[in-house]
């Protein structure tokens, strides 16, 4: 039987083709000013029950699954003894499993100890997703993230240590027009500071909420537009010092799908902005965005 999913539902790109099994419903922050994925839930932790019963399920009918994604927002946040039962019971339902991933937000990761996250290591749980955003303090203030630049690089360096890897991810247009610089400066230098495995630039889309969005963050905040969202990509990937990081930007937000591992491949990834900067033909069409 299929999986009774409390929607909506959302995973990382690179969790396309993997099965999700919700372990919390919604986001234990779920106050960060530019997300709205949550906004509709009410945080919970899902029981070790719940959880076991849809295992049972998903095993029945995908039982060759490789790849697990633990929903909703941040599954770390689960008490580190549970989270282990239900990674061994994942392994032992699923006898092909190659990795188990979850989102992780800063606040739940400074809350685990290395010798936690080893032992979830140790157990199977092989990716964090997790969203840097910015590494503009004053910024990520402003948009109610919950972790300061220092907080994000200590939980980063625990889990780094602990032999997990890190997916971050990065808001290109988050700073606004004024603020289009500094914001990808400091994030360049934050992302080369954490030193991640994978990074992944989106891009900030409003909608209707743009106008709210603006009033809360305030100083004038104005969005930036699709020249300056090229810019910014270029601005990042320029000031990325991270080796052997696989860099993306192939989430449905952005204008431009580049990809490539850093630093290596730097100068290619760079030698297509350009051309996209001068040949519009290269870009996403505004109608495909964020589909």
């Amino acid at each position: 039987m299929p999986l009774a999913y409390d929607m909506p539902l959302f995973r990382p790109p690179s969790e396309a083709n993997s099965l999700i099994i919700q372990a919390t419903i919604g986001c234990s922050h779920n106050r960060c000013q530019f997300c709205a994925m949550y906004k509709m839930k009410r945080f919970r932790i899902r029981s070790f029950e719940e959880i076991e019963v849809d295992i049972n399920d998903a095993a029945r009918v995908w039982p060759d699954a490789t790849r697990i994604f633990l929903a909703d927002g941040d599954a770390l946040i689960i008490k580190t003894a549970v989270l282990i039962k239900i990674l061994k019971l994942l392994h032992f339902k699923f006898p092909l499993l190659e990795r188990v991933t979850l989102y992780a937000n800063p606040g739940n990761l400074l809350i685990k100890s290395e010798d936690e996250l080893r032992e979830l290591r140790e157990n199977g749980l092989k990716i964090l997703y997790y969203g840097v955003e910015s590494g503009d303090d004053a910024l990520l203030k402003r948009v109610a993230k919950g972790a300061t630049p220092g907080q994000m690089i200590e939980g980063c360096r625990k889990a780094t240590n602990a032999g997990l890897e890190l997916s971050v991810t990065v808001l290109l247009g988050l700073g606004g027009k004024s603020g289009s610089r500094g914001h990808i400066l400091k994030t360049a230098e934050l992302c080369s500071k954490i030193g991640p495995r994978y990074i992944g630039a989106l891009t900030l889309m409003l909608g209707p909420f743009e106008e709210t969005f603006g009033k809360n963050v305030g100083e004038g905040w104005q969005p930036i537009d699709k020249k300056q969202s090229l810019q910014e990509l270029r601005l990042l990937v320029e000031n990325l010092n991270v080796r052997n990081c696989i860099f993306r930007s192939n989430h449905a937000s952005n204008y431009l799908p580049i990809g490539g591992t850093l630093t290596q491949d730097r100068e290619q990834m760079l030698e297509l902005i350009d051309r996209a900067m001068a040949d519009p033909g290269y870009l996403r069409p505004e109608f495909l965005r964020g589909l």
